[in-house]
Protein backbone atom coordinates (compact mmCIF):
# COMPACT_ATOMS: atom_id res chain seq x y z
CA UNK A 1 0.00 0.00 0.00
CA UNK A 2 1.54 3.32 -1.09
CA UNK A 3 -0.23 5.53 1.50
CA UNK A 4 0.50 5.29 5.24
CA UNK A 5 -2.34 6.61 7.41
CA UNK A 6 -0.68 5.70 10.71
CA UNK A 7 2.87 6.86 11.33
CA UNK A 8 4.41 7.49 14.76
CA UNK A 9 8.13 6.74 14.74
CA UNK A 10 8.63 8.20 18.23
CA UNK A 11 6.57 5.25 19.53
CA UNK A 12 9.27 2.61 20.13
CA UNK A 13 6.88 -0.32 19.68
CA UNK A 14 5.55 1.00 16.38
CA UNK A 15 9.07 1.74 15.16
CA UNK A 16 10.37 -1.74 15.87
CA UNK A 17 7.29 -3.62 14.64
CA UNK A 18 6.44 -1.65 11.48
CA UNK A 19 8.18 1.67 11.06
CA UNK A 20 11.82 0.63 10.76
CA UNK A 21 11.32 -1.65 7.75
CA UNK A 22 9.22 0.89 5.85
CA UNK A 23 11.57 3.77 6.68
CA UNK A 24 14.66 1.95 5.48
CA UNK A 25 12.99 0.85 2.25
CA UNK A 26 12.10 4.46 1.46
CA UNK A 27 15.59 5.61 2.41
CA UNK A 28 17.36 3.11 0.14
CA UNK A 29 15.22 4.12 -2.84
CA UNK A 30 15.62 7.79 -2.04
CA UNK A 31 19.42 7.66 -1.93
CA UNK A 32 20.14 6.52 -5.54
CA UNK A 33 17.40 8.83 -6.85
CA UNK A 34 19.07 11.76 -5.12
CA UNK A 35 22.48 10.55 -6.29
CA UNK A 36 21.35 10.77 -9.92
CA UNK A 37 19.86 14.19 -9.26
CA UNK A 38 23.23 15.49 -8.10
CA UNK A 39 24.95 13.88 -11.08
CA UNK A 40 22.70 15.52 -13.68
CA UNK A 41 22.77 18.85 -11.85
CA UNK A 42 26.57 19.15 -11.67
CA UNK A 43 27.82 17.21 -14.69
CA UNK A 44 28.61 20.46 -16.51
CA UNK A 45 31.74 20.69 -14.36
CA UNK A 46 33.09 17.63 -16.21
CA UNK A 47 31.45 18.23 -19.58
CA UNK A 48 32.97 21.71 -19.89
CA UNK A 49 36.48 20.33 -19.33
CA UNK A 50 36.01 17.88 -22.21
CA UNK A 51 34.49 20.63 -24.36
CA UNK A 52 37.77 22.53 -23.93
CA UNK A 53 39.74 19.40 -24.78
CA UNK A 54 37.69 18.92 -27.95
CA UNK A 55 37.97 22.54 -29.07
CA UNK A 56 34.34 23.61 -28.72
CA UNK A 57 34.34 27.29 -29.84
CA UNK A 58 33.53 28.92 -26.49
CA UNK A 59 35.48 31.10 -24.06
CA UNK A 60 36.58 29.68 -20.69
CA UNK A 61 34.49 32.30 -18.88
CA UNK A 62 31.45 31.22 -20.92
CA UNK A 63 31.91 27.60 -19.84
CA UNK A 64 31.98 28.67 -16.18
CA UNK A 65 28.56 30.27 -16.76
CA UNK A 66 27.06 26.87 -17.69
CA UNK A 67 27.85 25.60 -14.19
CA UNK A 68 26.58 28.87 -12.72
CA UNK A 69 23.28 28.60 -14.64
CA UNK A 70 22.70 25.03 -13.46
CA UNK A 71 23.65 26.08 -9.94
CA UNK A 72 21.23 29.01 -9.88
CA UNK A 73 18.25 27.08 -11.21
CA UNK A 74 18.94 24.06 -9.02
CA UNK A 75 19.01 26.27 -5.94
CA UNK A 76 15.89 28.18 -6.96
CA UNK A 77 13.94 24.98 -7.64
CA UNK A 78 14.72 23.89 -4.08
CA UNK A 79 12.44 26.64 -2.77
CA UNK A 80 9.18 25.07 -4.01
CA UNK A 81 10.64 21.58 -3.56
CA UNK A 82 10.87 22.30 0.18
CA UNK A 83 7.07 22.19 0.32
CA UNK A 84 6.24 19.40 -2.17
CA UNK A 85 5.97 16.66 0.46
CA UNK A 86 3.10 18.22 2.37
CA UNK A 87 1.24 19.12 -0.81
CA UNK A 88 1.88 16.03 -2.93
CA UNK A 89 3.32 13.22 -0.78
CA UNK A 90 6.76 11.63 -0.75
CA UNK A 91 6.15 8.83 -3.23
CA UNK A 92 4.47 11.08 -5.80
CA UNK A 93 7.18 13.73 -5.48
CA UNK A 94 10.25 11.48 -5.65
CA UNK A 95 8.89 9.49 -8.61
CA UNK A 96 7.99 12.55 -10.69
CA UNK A 97 11.07 14.65 -9.94
CA UNK A 98 13.33 11.68 -10.70
CA UNK A 99 11.56 11.12 -14.03
CA UNK A 100 12.06 14.80 -14.97
CA UNK A 101 15.84 14.28 -14.92
CA UNK A 102 15.54 12.29 -18.15
CA UNK A 103 14.82 15.50 -20.09
CA UNK A 104 18.18 17.30 -19.57
CA UNK A 105 20.13 14.02 -19.72
CA UNK A 106 18.70 13.13 -23.14
CA UNK A 107 19.04 16.70 -24.38
CA UNK A 108 22.70 16.94 -23.36
CA UNK A 109 23.48 13.68 -25.15
CA UNK A 110 21.98 15.02 -28.37
CA UNK A 111 23.47 18.53 -28.20
CA UNK A 112 27.03 17.36 -27.43
CA UNK A 113 27.25 15.41 -30.69
CA UNK A 114 27.91 18.62 -32.64
CA UNK A 115 30.60 21.25 -31.89
CA UNK A 116 28.52 23.81 -33.78
CA UNK A 117 25.56 23.51 -31.41
CA UNK A 118 24.67 27.12 -30.48
CA UNK A 119 25.74 28.15 -27.00
CA UNK A 120 22.18 29.08 -26.06
CA UNK A 121 21.20 25.41 -26.41
CA UNK A 122 23.74 24.47 -23.75
CA UNK A 123 22.44 27.31 -21.59
CA UNK A 124 18.90 25.90 -21.80
CA UNK A 125 20.15 22.40 -20.99
CA UNK A 126 22.12 23.76 -18.01
CA UNK A 127 18.91 25.48 -16.90
CA UNK A 128 16.99 22.19 -17.09
CA UNK A 129 19.76 20.41 -15.17
CA UNK A 130 18.48 22.39 -12.23
CA UNK A 131 15.84 19.68 -11.79
CA UNK A 132 18.55 17.62 -10.11
CA UNK A 133 19.47 20.39 -7.69
CA UNK A 134 15.88 20.98 -6.66
CA UNK A 135 15.35 17.31 -5.80
CA UNK A 136 17.56 17.56 -2.71
CA UNK A 137 15.07 19.69 -0.78
CA UNK A 138 12.11 17.38 -1.33
CA UNK A 139 14.21 14.27 -0.69
CA UNK A 140 15.58 15.52 2.63
CA UNK A 141 12.20 16.80 3.73
CA UNK A 142 10.64 13.43 2.93
CA UNK A 143 13.24 11.32 4.75
CA UNK A 144 13.07 13.54 7.86
CA UNK A 145 9.51 12.29 8.46
CA UNK A 146 10.44 8.61 8.27
CA UNK A 147 12.90 8.46 11.19
CA UNK A 148 12.72 9.27 14.93
CA UNK A 149 14.65 12.26 16.31
CA UNK A 150 17.35 10.08 17.83
CA UNK A 151 18.26 8.85 14.33
CA UNK A 152 17.87 12.12 12.42
CA UNK A 153 21.58 12.89 12.20
CA UNK A 154 22.43 9.46 10.80
CA UNK A 155 19.39 9.07 8.49
CA UNK A 156 19.68 12.54 6.98
CA UNK A 157 23.45 12.18 6.79
CA UNK A 158 23.11 8.91 4.87
CA UNK A 159 20.54 10.34 2.46
CA UNK A 160 22.50 13.53 1.86
CA UNK A 161 25.95 11.95 2.03
CA UNK A 162 25.31 9.08 -0.36
CA UNK A 163 23.14 11.41 -2.43
CA UNK A 164 26.12 13.72 -2.71
CA UNK A 165 28.06 10.76 -4.06
CA UNK A 166 26.26 11.62 -7.27
CA UNK A 167 28.95 14.24 -7.78
CA UNK A 168 31.75 11.72 -7.31
CA UNK A 169 29.95 9.01 -9.30
CA UNK A 170 29.46 11.45 -12.14
CA UNK A 171 33.09 12.64 -12.03
CA UNK A 172 34.31 9.04 -12.30
CA UNK A 173 31.67 7.55 -14.60
CA UNK A 174 31.45 10.27 -17.24
CA UNK A 175 35.18 10.27 -18.17
CA UNK A 176 35.15 6.47 -18.38
CA UNK A 177 31.91 6.36 -20.42
CA UNK A 178 33.34 8.82 -22.94
CA UNK A 179 36.20 6.46 -23.88
CA UNK A 180 34.10 4.07 -26.00
CA UNK A 181 30.88 3.88 -28.02
CA UNK A 182 28.69 2.65 -25.20
CA UNK A 183 25.44 2.95 -27.17
CA UNK A 184 26.73 1.87 -30.58
CA UNK A 185 25.27 3.53 -33.65
CA UNK A 186 22.38 4.88 -31.57
CA UNK A 187 24.82 6.97 -29.50
CA UNK A 188 26.29 8.98 -32.37
CA UNK A 189 29.77 9.40 -33.87
CA UNK A 190 33.00 9.96 -31.97
CA UNK A 191 35.07 13.18 -31.88
CA UNK A 192 38.87 13.57 -31.76
CA UNK A 193 40.59 15.17 -28.78
CA UNK A 194 42.61 18.30 -29.57
CA UNK A 195 44.17 18.39 -26.07
CA UNK A 196 45.12 15.79 -23.47
CA UNK A 197 42.21 14.40 -21.50
CA UNK A 198 42.03 11.64 -18.91
CA UNK A 199 40.07 9.33 -16.64
CA UNK A 200 40.44 7.97 -13.13
CA UNK A 201 43.16 5.59 -14.34
CA UNK A 202 45.34 7.89 -16.42
CA UNK A 203 45.83 10.47 -19.15
CA UNK A 204 44.40 10.17 -22.66
CA UNK A 205 46.56 11.77 -25.39
CA UNK A 206 45.39 14.26 -27.99
CA UNK A 207 44.23 12.59 -31.19
CA UNK A 208 42.23 9.92 -29.34
CA UNK A 209 38.57 9.36 -30.20
CA UNK A 210 36.04 10.24 -27.52
CA UNK A 211 32.25 10.12 -27.10
CA UNK A 212 31.37 13.23 -25.11
CA UNK A 213 27.64 12.67 -25.72
CA UNK A 214 27.73 9.70 -23.34
CA UNK A 215 27.97 12.26 -20.52
CA UNK A 216 24.23 12.76 -20.98
CA UNK A 217 23.01 9.41 -22.29
CA UNK A 218 24.63 7.34 -19.50
CA UNK A 219 22.15 8.58 -16.87
CA UNK A 220 19.14 7.21 -18.71
CA UNK A 221 20.35 3.71 -17.82
CA UNK A 222 19.75 4.52 -14.15
CA UNK A 223 16.86 6.99 -14.23
CA UNK A 224 14.37 4.70 -15.96
CA UNK A 225 14.56 1.87 -13.39
CA UNK A 226 14.78 4.37 -10.50
CA UNK A 227 11.51 5.98 -11.53
CA UNK A 228 9.97 2.47 -11.52
CA UNK A 229 11.29 1.70 -8.02
CA UNK A 230 10.14 5.06 -6.73
CA UNK A 231 6.59 4.50 -7.91
CA UNK A 232 6.22 0.93 -6.67
CA UNK A 233 8.47 0.98 -3.61
CA UNK A 234 7.98 4.30 -1.83
CA UNK A 235 5.15 5.63 0.37
CA UNK A 236 3.11 8.75 0.99
CA UNK A 237 2.64 9.48 4.72
CA UNK A 238 -0.96 10.73 5.07
CA UNK A 239 -0.81 11.89 8.71
CA UNK A 240 -1.68 15.46 9.77
CA UNK A 241 1.96 16.37 10.36
CA UNK A 242 3.18 15.26 6.95
CA UNK A 243 0.84 15.04 3.92
CA UNK A 244 -2.79 15.11 5.10
CA UNK A 245 -4.56 16.17 1.89
CA UNK A 246 -2.87 14.49 -1.08
CA UNK A 247 -4.91 14.39 -4.29
CA UNK A 248 -4.68 12.03 -7.26
CA UNK A 249 -1.12 11.49 -8.58
CA UNK A 250 -1.77 13.36 -11.84
CA UNK A 251 -3.03 16.34 -9.86
CA UNK A 252 0.11 16.19 -7.71
CA UNK A 253 2.29 16.07 -10.83
CA UNK A 254 0.48 19.11 -12.17
CA UNK A 255 0.99 21.03 -8.92
CA UNK A 256 4.71 20.17 -8.89
CA UNK A 257 5.08 21.21 -12.54
CA UNK A 258 3.32 24.54 -11.99
CA UNK A 259 5.43 25.42 -8.94
CA UNK A 260 8.63 24.41 -10.76
CA UNK A 261 7.63 26.58 -13.73
CA UNK A 262 7.24 29.62 -11.47
CA UNK A 263 10.70 28.99 -10.04
CA UNK A 264 12.20 28.54 -13.52
CA UNK A 265 10.78 31.92 -14.55
CA UNK A 266 12.29 33.56 -11.46
CA UNK A 267 15.67 31.96 -12.16
CA UNK A 268 15.57 33.04 -15.82
CA UNK A 269 14.80 36.59 -14.74
CA UNK A 270 17.76 36.52 -12.35
CA UNK A 271 20.06 35.20 -15.08
CA UNK A 272 18.82 37.91 -17.42
CA UNK A 273 19.80 40.49 -14.81
CA UNK A 274 23.30 39.05 -14.36
CA UNK A 275 24.53 37.37 -17.54
CA UNK A 276 24.05 39.79 -20.49
CA UNK A 277 27.28 41.71 -19.89
CA UNK A 278 29.36 38.61 -19.07
CA UNK A 279 28.06 36.39 -21.88
CA UNK A 280 26.89 38.64 -24.66
CA UNK A 281 29.07 41.72 -24.10
CA UNK A 282 26.15 44.13 -23.96
CA UNK A 283 23.17 45.09 -21.87
CA UNK A 284 22.90 46.21 -18.27
CA UNK A 285 24.30 44.26 -15.35
CA UNK A 286 22.93 43.80 -11.84
CA UNK A 287 25.40 42.68 -9.12
CA UNK A 288 24.96 38.96 -8.48
CA UNK A 289 24.29 39.42 -4.75
CA UNK A 290 21.36 41.74 -5.44
CA UNK A 291 20.09 39.54 -8.25
CA UNK A 292 20.13 36.47 -5.97
CA UNK A 293 18.07 38.31 -3.37
CA UNK A 294 15.59 39.32 -6.09
CA UNK A 295 15.33 35.71 -7.35
CA UNK A 296 14.67 34.30 -3.86
CA UNK A 297 12.16 37.02 -2.91
CA UNK A 298 10.38 36.76 -6.27
CA UNK A 299 10.10 32.97 -6.07
CA UNK A 300 8.76 32.98 -2.50
CA UNK A 301 6.27 35.76 -3.29
CA UNK A 302 4.94 34.23 -6.51
CA UNK A 303 4.44 30.84 -4.86
CA UNK A 304 2.59 32.45 -1.96
CA UNK A 305 0.02 34.20 -4.15
CA UNK A 306 -1.01 31.02 -6.00
CA UNK A 307 -4.76 30.78 -5.38
CA UNK A 308 -6.46 27.80 -3.77
CA UNK A 309 -4.96 24.88 -1.90
CA UNK A 310 -1.33 25.52 -2.87
CA UNK A 311 -1.34 29.07 -1.55
CA UNK A 312 -3.15 28.06 1.65
CA UNK A 313 -0.72 25.22 2.35
CA UNK A 314 2.30 27.38 1.64
CA UNK A 315 0.90 30.06 3.92
CA UNK A 316 0.91 27.50 6.75
CA UNK A 317 4.39 26.23 5.93
CA UNK A 318 5.79 29.75 5.56
CA UNK A 319 5.53 30.02 9.35
CA UNK A 320 9.14 28.81 9.37
CA UNK A 321 10.12 32.31 8.25
CA UNK A 322 8.84 33.74 11.55
CA UNK A 323 11.49 31.70 13.38
CA UNK A 324 14.85 33.51 13.55
CA UNK A 325 16.67 30.19 13.62
CA UNK A 326 15.50 29.51 10.06
CA UNK A 327 17.63 32.43 8.92
CA UNK A 328 20.53 31.62 11.24
CA UNK A 329 20.74 28.03 10.03
CA UNK A 330 20.42 29.17 6.41
CA UNK A 331 23.64 31.18 6.82
CA UNK A 332 25.50 28.40 8.64
CA UNK A 333 24.39 25.72 6.19
CA UNK A 334 25.47 27.94 3.30
CA UNK A 335 28.97 27.87 4.80
CA UNK A 336 29.08 24.04 4.81
CA UNK A 337 26.89 22.73 2.01
CA UNK A 338 27.15 25.86 -0.12
CA UNK A 339 30.93 25.52 -0.07
CA UNK A 340 30.81 21.79 -0.80
CA UNK A 341 28.49 22.07 -3.77
CA UNK A 342 30.13 25.20 -5.18
CA UNK A 343 33.66 23.84 -5.00
CA UNK A 344 32.49 20.49 -6.39
CA UNK A 345 30.99 22.31 -9.37
CA UNK A 346 34.10 24.29 -10.29
CA UNK A 347 36.94 22.06 -9.00
CA UNK A 348 37.55 20.18 -12.31
CA UNK A 349 37.56 23.28 -14.49
CA UNK A 350 39.69 25.17 -11.94
CA UNK A 351 42.34 22.40 -12.16
CA UNK A 352 42.22 22.56 -15.96
CA UNK A 353 42.48 26.34 -16.19
CA UNK A 354 45.14 26.85 -13.49
CA UNK A 355 47.39 23.80 -13.96
CA UNK A 356 46.59 22.78 -17.53
CA UNK A 357 48.14 25.93 -19.00
CA UNK A 358 51.49 27.68 -18.63
CA UNK A 359 51.42 31.21 -17.27
CA UNK A 360 54.20 33.06 -19.05
CA UNK A 361 55.10 36.74 -19.44
CA UNK A 362 55.21 37.57 -23.17
CA UNK A 363 56.12 41.13 -24.24
CA UNK A 364 55.26 42.39 -20.78
CA UNK A 365 51.82 40.71 -20.76
CA UNK A 366 51.01 37.54 -18.80
CA UNK A 367 49.72 34.82 -21.13
CA UNK A 368 47.46 32.04 -19.80
CA UNK A 369 46.62 30.20 -23.04
CA UNK A 370 49.70 28.02 -23.70
CA UNK A 371 48.89 24.34 -22.93
CA UNK A 372 51.01 22.79 -20.20
CA UNK A 373 52.18 19.33 -21.30
CA UNK A 374 53.22 18.49 -17.73
CA UNK A 375 49.98 19.59 -16.14
CA UNK A 376 47.73 17.12 -14.28
CA UNK A 377 44.61 15.80 -15.98
CA UNK A 378 41.60 17.48 -14.41
CA UNK A 379 39.48 14.40 -15.08
CA UNK A 380 41.91 12.20 -13.12
CA UNK A 381 41.54 14.22 -9.93
CA UNK A 382 38.12 15.87 -10.25
CA UNK A 383 36.33 13.14 -8.29
CA UNK A 384 38.53 13.24 -5.19
CA UNK A 385 37.11 16.29 -3.46
CA UNK A 386 33.44 15.43 -3.76
CA UNK A 387 34.23 11.81 -2.86
CA UNK A 388 35.79 12.77 0.46
CA UNK A 389 33.13 15.39 1.24
CA UNK A 390 30.27 12.98 0.57
CA UNK A 391 31.90 9.94 2.21
CA UNK A 392 32.54 11.74 5.46
CA UNK A 393 29.14 13.43 5.69
CA UNK A 394 27.35 10.58 7.56
CA UNK A 395 30.34 10.52 9.92
CA UNK A 396 29.65 14.17 10.65
CA UNK A 397 26.07 13.27 11.54
CA UNK A 398 27.20 10.47 13.86
CA UNK A 399 29.76 12.67 15.64
CA UNK A 400 27.17 15.43 16.01
CA UNK A 401 24.64 12.97 17.46
CA UNK A 402 27.19 12.20 20.19
CA UNK A 403 28.84 15.58 20.87
CA UNK A 404 26.29 18.12 19.62
CA UNK A 405 25.93 19.80 16.25
CA UNK A 406 27.16 23.31 17.02
CA UNK A 407 30.56 22.27 18.43
CA UNK A 408 31.27 20.05 15.43
CA UNK A 409 30.27 22.85 13.04
CA UNK A 410 32.49 25.30 14.95
CA UNK A 411 35.60 23.13 14.65
CA UNK A 412 34.93 22.50 10.96
CA UNK A 413 34.67 26.25 10.37
CA UNK A 414 38.21 26.89 11.63
CA UNK A 415 39.56 24.05 9.49
CA UNK A 416 37.80 25.52 6.45
CA UNK A 417 39.38 28.93 7.01
CA UNK A 418 42.92 27.56 7.31
CA UNK A 419 42.60 25.22 4.33
CA UNK A 420 40.94 27.75 2.01
CA UNK A 421 43.67 30.31 2.72
CA UNK A 422 46.29 27.66 1.94
CA UNK A 423 44.54 26.83 -1.34
CA UNK A 424 44.49 30.56 -2.20
CA UNK A 425 48.26 30.81 -1.64
CA UNK A 426 49.15 27.88 -3.89
CA UNK A 427 46.57 28.88 -6.49
CA UNK A 428 48.14 32.33 -6.75
CA UNK A 429 51.61 30.84 -6.99
CA UNK A 430 50.54 28.43 -9.76
CA UNK A 431 48.70 31.09 -11.76
CA UNK A 432 51.88 33.14 -11.97
CA UNK A 433 54.23 30.30 -12.90
CA UNK A 434 55.45 28.75 -16.14
CA UNK A 435 55.51 25.42 -14.28
CA UNK A 436 52.27 25.46 -12.26
CA UNK A 437 52.37 21.68 -11.75
CA UNK A 438 55.00 22.25 -9.03
CA UNK A 439 52.25 23.62 -6.79
CA UNK A 440 49.60 21.03 -7.57
CA UNK A 441 50.25 18.55 -4.73
CA UNK A 442 49.85 21.01 -1.81
CA UNK A 443 46.93 22.63 -3.66
CA UNK A 444 45.18 19.26 -3.96
CA UNK A 445 45.85 18.17 -0.36
CA UNK A 446 44.53 21.42 1.11
CA UNK A 447 41.49 21.33 -1.16
CA UNK A 448 40.72 17.78 0.00
CA UNK A 449 40.97 18.90 3.64
CA UNK A 450 38.56 21.70 2.77
CA UNK A 451 36.12 19.21 1.22
CA UNK A 452 36.36 16.96 4.30
CA UNK A 453 35.56 19.86 6.62
CA UNK A 454 32.52 20.85 4.55
CA UNK A 455 31.31 17.23 4.60
CA UNK A 456 31.51 16.86 8.37
CA UNK A 457 29.93 20.30 8.77
CA UNK A 458 27.04 19.28 6.51
CA UNK A 459 26.19 16.39 8.82
CA UNK A 460 26.49 18.46 11.98
CA UNK A 461 24.20 21.24 10.74
CA UNK A 462 21.45 18.69 10.05
CA UNK A 463 21.70 17.56 13.66
CA UNK A 464 21.27 21.16 14.84
CA UNK A 465 18.20 21.70 12.66
CA UNK A 466 16.58 18.47 13.87
CA UNK A 467 17.02 19.53 17.50
CA UNK A 468 16.12 23.22 17.24
CA UNK A 469 12.85 23.04 15.28
CA UNK A 470 9.55 21.29 16.08
CA UNK A 471 8.88 18.08 14.13
CA UNK A 472 6.41 19.56 11.65
CA UNK A 473 8.89 22.31 10.70
CA UNK A 474 12.03 20.18 10.36
CA UNK A 475 11.22 19.05 6.80
CA UNK A 476 10.40 22.52 5.39
CA UNK A 477 13.38 24.07 7.23
CA UNK A 478 15.74 21.42 5.84
CA UNK A 479 14.41 22.13 2.39
CA UNK A 480 14.60 25.90 2.74
CA UNK A 481 18.12 26.01 4.21
CA UNK A 482 19.32 23.60 1.52
CA UNK A 483 17.79 25.89 -1.11
CA UNK A 484 19.63 28.95 0.16
CA UNK A 485 22.88 27.02 0.56
CA UNK A 486 22.59 25.54 -2.93
CA UNK A 487 23.15 29.00 -4.39
CA UNK A 488 26.79 28.20 -3.65
CA UNK A 489 26.63 26.06 -6.82
CA UNK A 490 25.92 29.31 -8.68
CA UNK A 491 27.91 31.82 -6.69
CA UNK A 492 31.26 30.02 -6.36
CA UNK A 493 31.64 29.09 -10.08
CA UNK A 494 30.47 32.60 -11.01
CA UNK A 495 33.05 34.26 -8.74
CA UNK A 496 35.77 31.84 -9.89
CA UNK A 497 34.95 32.61 -13.51
CA UNK A 498 35.13 36.35 -12.88
CA UNK A 499 38.41 36.14 -10.99
CA UNK A 500 39.94 33.79 -13.58
CA UNK A 501 39.08 36.39 -16.21
CA UNK A 502 40.67 39.06 -13.98
CA UNK A 503 43.72 36.74 -13.49
CA UNK A 504 43.32 36.86 -9.68
CA UNK A 505 41.58 33.55 -8.78
CA UNK A 506 43.00 33.60 -5.23
CA UNK A 507 40.82 36.61 -4.35
CA UNK A 508 37.72 34.43 -4.65
CA UNK A 509 38.99 32.12 -1.90
CA UNK A 510 40.02 34.99 0.36
CA UNK A 511 36.47 36.31 0.13
CA UNK A 512 35.05 32.91 1.07
CA UNK A 513 37.37 32.79 4.12
CA UNK A 514 35.98 36.14 5.29
CA UNK A 515 32.45 34.70 5.07
CA UNK A 516 33.49 31.69 7.16
CA UNK A 517 34.74 34.02 9.91
CA UNK A 518 31.32 35.68 10.03
CA UNK A 519 29.67 32.25 10.27
CA UNK A 520 31.88 31.29 13.22
CA UNK A 521 30.68 34.33 15.13
CA UNK A 522 27.02 33.60 14.28
CA UNK A 523 27.30 29.96 15.33
CA UNK A 524 28.92 30.92 18.64
CA UNK A 525 26.33 33.61 19.42
CA UNK A 526 23.27 31.45 18.87
CA UNK A 527 24.40 27.93 19.74
CA UNK A 528 27.60 27.96 21.80
CA UNK A 529 26.78 30.58 24.43
CA UNK A 530 25.45 28.81 27.50
CA UNK A 531 23.05 31.69 28.15
CA UNK A 532 21.58 31.37 24.64
CA UNK A 533 18.20 29.82 23.77
CA UNK A 534 19.88 26.62 22.54
CA UNK A 535 23.28 25.38 23.64
CA UNK A 536 25.10 22.93 21.37
CA UNK A 537 21.89 21.32 20.10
Amino acid sequence: MSDLHKWDVEDEQFWESEGKKIAHRNLWISIPSLLNGFAVWLYWGIITVQMLNLGFPYEKSQLFTLMAIAGLTGATLRIPSSFFIRLCGGRNTIFFTTALLMIPALGAGIALQDKNTPFWVFQILALLSGFGGGNFASSMSNISFFFPKKMQGLALGLNAGFGNFGVTTMQILIPLSMTFGLFGAMGGESMVLEATSGTLIGKIPAGTETYIQNAGFIWLLFLVPLAFFGWFGMNNIRTQQVSPDIRYPLVSFGMISFMLLISFLSAIFGLWLMLPEAVYGSGFYVPKEIALFIVIALTVSLLKIIPGKIGESLGHQYQIFDNKHTWVMSIIYTMTFGSFIGFAACFPLAIKVIFGYQHILIDGVMNHDIPNANGPSALMYAWTGAFIGALIRPVGGLIADKFGGAWVTHICSFVMILSVMGVAYYMKSAYNSATPEEYFTPFLILFLILFAATGIGNGSTFRTIAMVFPKEQVGPVLGWTSAVAAYGAFYIPKVFGEQIKATTPELALIGFAAFYIVCIMINWWFYLRKEGEFYNP
